[in-house]
């Protein structure tokens, strides 16, 4: 809505317009309601719509697969991808480290800044796929965790 003030013959007037469609304008003038028509037809200004993709993390785990094991499963096994591309800084962890949800397991540089990768299960690090140094891509596998 768009309010304007206009003084006509030293008359004050408030004035906001509602709602325009075609050349009918729906205007409100000190508190009552007008519908008034346009000379000429008003063009209205569309707002392109920005279209993104969903974004899904990359995590190893399929939209299908349940999120819960049964209770004879081994727990905390899995892998480690990359949340997004980037250089490894650091590697804060050795193949046989036991490692628990939220440990630090490696610093990952991606547009100038450090990202530190955590442990998103627990379990023992079987596998290192990077070293340090080396550019990774979103989904790469930088580690495998088992129990």
């Amino acid at each position: 809505m768009r309010k304007f003030k206009f003084k006509i013959k030293n008359n004050q007037y408030d004035v906001d317009i509602v709602n325009i469609e075609d050349n009918i304008a729906e205007v409100v003038v000190n508190g009552t309601t007008y519908h008034v028509e346009v000379d000429k037809k008003i063009q209205t200004t569309k707002t392109p719509m920005l279209v993104r993709a969903k974004a899904e993390p990359s995590t190893d785990a399929h939209k299908a697969v349940a999120r819960t094991s049964s209770p004879s499963e081994p727990k905390g096994t899995g892998t480690i991808k990359s949340p997004l591309p980037g250089t490894i800084l650091n590697i804060n962890v050795k193949i046989g480290d036991i490692v628990k949800i939220g440990d630090r397991l490696l610093t990952l540089e991606a547009m100038k800044m450090e990202n530190n990768i955590n442990s998103d299960k627990e379990g023992v690090i079987k596998n290192i796929k990077v070293n340090v140094g080396d550019s990774v891509l979103e989904g790469d596998t930088l580690m495998e965790i088992g129990s």
